[in-house]
């Protein structure tokens, strides 16, 4: 079990939030979720501290993870960098990844950067073509030397920083193991396509989110709005903090419920909430667990 899975599932056993965790070892809640989500590990300090708090010694917590990290694959990168100078409409089209991250940066730049531990050349065998009109950017990711769609998918991560200052409204199209939506803001963000998994922390802005998949949402500090448009599908959205938001169904024949621990329970949500989470489309399903 990797270390996130660990640290989550140690805390979870103790039945402590992320929020009571970090306050804890002193660090921000946003780092707890960081290094729960795969995308980091705490430094040798912070190891000690939550041995101490999990009752555990630095072996059982860490050496699982240490092996891996010796053993770390070569990473084989290629970025694309745009200058942008003006608020855009972005529309962008990603197809198929392991992985995708979509964040925004302070520069005035569109950045896309594609990795993979086994595509030695992947500068070569990925192109990104750029088409500016005015106020709008097509952005496309062209696979041009026919590389699979299965390793695609089990290969290639993608990461997208979008300029906070000049990114009024984004469209993206993919098809994703992993989704990472995180420091995000902007007015709008509308995600045609399928994900697995996707992960929210700390975002501003309208979600969109359309398929005719399923998805599997996890909610980590704030998330402004999120609208969920599916036919015949379902969703399942795990939220922290419940009390920040309010629920709403707008579709034809869907259902909103919302469970506790794994039962229906009744909730009232708070209608004086900032935060949004809402399902529209047609016999489709979102399931609220807090």
């Amino acid at each position: 079990m990797d270390f996130g899975d660990k640290l989550k599932q140690y805390r979870l056993n103790e039945g402590i939030s992320q929020e009571q965790l970090a306050e804890k070892i002193g660090v921000s809640r946003q780092a707890i979720t960081k290094w729960e989500t795969k995308r980091g590990l705490p430094d040798v300090e912070n190891m000690v501290i939550l041995a101490e708090v999990f009752k555990l010694t630095l072996d059982e917590l860490v050496l699982e993870e240490v092996k891996k990290q010796e053993n770390k694959p070569m990473i084989f990168e290629s970025e694309t960098v745009y200058d942008i100078d003006t608020g855009k409409h972005f529309d962008i089209n990603l197809g198929g990844a392991r992985k995708i991250t979509l964040k925004t940066g302070i520069d005035e730049k569109i950045r896309i950067r594609l990795s993979s531990e086994t595509l030695e050349k992947i500068g070569s065998l990925f192109k990104i073509k750029l088409d500016e009109k005015r106020a709008k950017l097509d952005v496309e990711l062209i696979n041009k030397k026919g590389v699979s769609r299965f390793e695609t998918q089990e290969s290639v991560d993608i990461e997208l920083l979008l300029p906070e200052k000049f990114t009024e409204h984004c469209e993206v199209s993919a098809s994703v193991k992993e989704l990472f939506i995180e420091d995000l803001r902007l007015n709008r963000l509308e995600y045609d396509g399928d994900a697995e998994k996707v992960y929210i922390c700390d975002t501003e802005g309208s979600l969109e989110f359309t398929s005719k998949t399923d998805y599997d949402i996890r909610i980590s500090g704030n998330c402004t709005k999120l609208d969920v448009n599916q036919f015949k599908a379902k969703t399942v959205v795990c939220l922290e903090n419940a009390e920040d938001y309010k629920f709403e169904n707008n579709g034809r024949k869907c259902k909103l419920i919302t469970r506790k621990n794994g039962e229906i329970v009744e909730w009232t949500s708070n209608d004086s909430a900032h935060n949004t989470i809402s399902i529209s489309g047609i016999f489709s399903e979102l399931i609220v667990e807090m």
